[in-house]
């Protein structure tokens, strides 16, 4: 048998393996419970947040009444408050599985330093049990067999010992990937808190506007209908003072300086596609805008609902129709030029968050839909042409926009922009 020495020693060994694991046990435990509790937090604002978007569609489905903005706008803020809630909520939860695999980590480097001990300690006595002959080890043992035995368990101690110190090291390194991608994470989720704030900013603005309104029309429909038919008019005269203007331009536009056409070229700009309304009319129903109808697509889309590029590229300019009165046109507006000869124009927005030069990655944010410019509802407006025949410019000869930077374009420019999207 062993000697009383060596097996104190390996029992001792034993114990300092094991009881680097049982001091966070109890830690972990609580942890793991406040990530659950934080998951159903989650999973209830996720409920609340679609019987939000079921109130937002049955009023959207309503007749535009003053009363029924006003209602949409109240919802849509529930619903982003909502979203807030839950993003913050998932900020927490994530802290807390950073705190959690932090432990992990600790606790197993612990165990790798009482490995590595354990195997010096067995290697030392090793070294102490080599100084004594074999006569001396036979003398102090019953046989000779008990001294080979005890050899032999020493031996396999430190093997058993090493095995389970490069699993260790395995296992911490697979917790430090996993401690890096939650705080990748994290900073996504924080990220997204910044997001949802902008969203909550663009619906207590928009909240204001529809006060002043309430204001204006002193709370008549009758009012509110007879400024929506003004705004109809002017918008109505707007496109067709741009149209003949545009109609005149004669712009060098190479075929070969963009691709006629192929699924998937651009993304969809935005998380869900509902298309309320497609590029108008074509010379030979593929791609060439030639009426004054309708030069782009619509989506649905709520405020604060973010705008992604539809295609990596450089952000060309952007401006705010709305900042000269009576000009019902895009609104807040980005225009972005790509690479391939392809450019992409975004109305309607509520919040730009681009600025003029900034290079931009596809499906990277570049702002919230909304209701600026002329718009019935909320949103989103996009126009594709090809980049040689559009340029931002001031409208000088527009009677209503003329202050106003916009894009203008060769209406050989306008493509339609089905023919770039994947299809539905």
């Amino acid at each position: 048998m062993p000697s009383k020495k060596i097996i104190v020693s390996i029992l001792a060994i034993f114990l300092m393996l094991s009881a680097a694991s049982i001091s966070f046990a109890q830690s972990i435990n609580e942890i793991k419970q406040n990530i659950s509790n934080h998951n159903d937090k989650i999973k209830q604002l996720e409920e609340e947040i679609k019987a939000y978007e079921k109130q937002i569609e049955t009023v959207g489905g309503e007749a535009k009444t003053l009363q029924s903005a006003i209602k949409m706008l109240d919802i849509s803020q529930k619903k982003i408050s909502a979203e807030i809630k839950k993003t913050e909520t998932s900020i927490k939860k994530t802290n807390l599985t950073i705190e959690k695999l932090g432990g992990e980590i600790g606790d197993t480097k612990k165990k790798i330093a009482s490995n590595m001990e354990a195997i010096a300690k067995t290697l030392d006595s090793i070294r102490q049990n080599d100084e004594e002959s074999l006569i001396e080890n036979f003398l102090t043992n019953k046989s000779l067999a008990d001294v080979f035995d005890e050899y032999e368990s020493i031996s396999q101690f430190q093997q058993k010992v090493r095995e389970q110190s490069k699993e260790l090291a395995l296992y911490k390194e697979e917790l430090s990937d996993k401690k890096t991608a939650t705080e990748g994470e994290k900073n996504k989720l924080i990220s997204l808190k910044s997001e949802l704030n902008d969203q909550n900013q663009i619906l207590s603005n928009n909240k204001k506007e529809k006060n002043n309104l309430l204001t204006a029309t002193k709370n008549k429909e009758t009012e509110y209908k007879k400024i929506l038919a003004e705004r109809q008019a002017e918008k109505e005269r707007f496109e067709k003072e741009l149209f003949n203007f545009e109609s005149q331009l004669k712009r060098a536009i190479d075929p070969n300086s963009f691709p006629s056409s192929g699924k998937g070229i651009l993304s969809w700009p935005l998380d869900n596609i509902f298309i309320t309304q497609y590029f108008g009319k074509t010379i030979d129903a593929k791609r060439l805008y030639t009426s004054g109808t309708h030069n782009g697509i619509d989506f649905r889309a709520s405020r604060g609902t973010p705008v992604r590029a539809a295609l990596s590229g450089t952000v060309k300019g952007f401006g705010n129709t709305d900042e000269q009165k009576g000009c019902y046109s895009y609104g807040k507006w980005v225009l972005i030029e790509h690479p391939n000869g392809l450019s992409t124009l975004y109305g309607h927005l509520d919040l730009i968050k681009v600025s003029s030069g900034q290079k931009v990655g596809t499906g990277e944010v570049i702002g919230y839909s909304g209701q600026t410019g002329y718009s019935t509802g909320p949103h989103l407006h996009l126009t594709l042409y090809a980049t040689q025949g559009v340029e931002i410019q001031r409208y000088s000869s527009s009677l209503n926009c003329k202050n106003v930077s916009i894009p203008i374009a060769d209406i050989k420019a306008y493509l339609d922009p089905m023919l770039y999207f994947p299809s539905l």
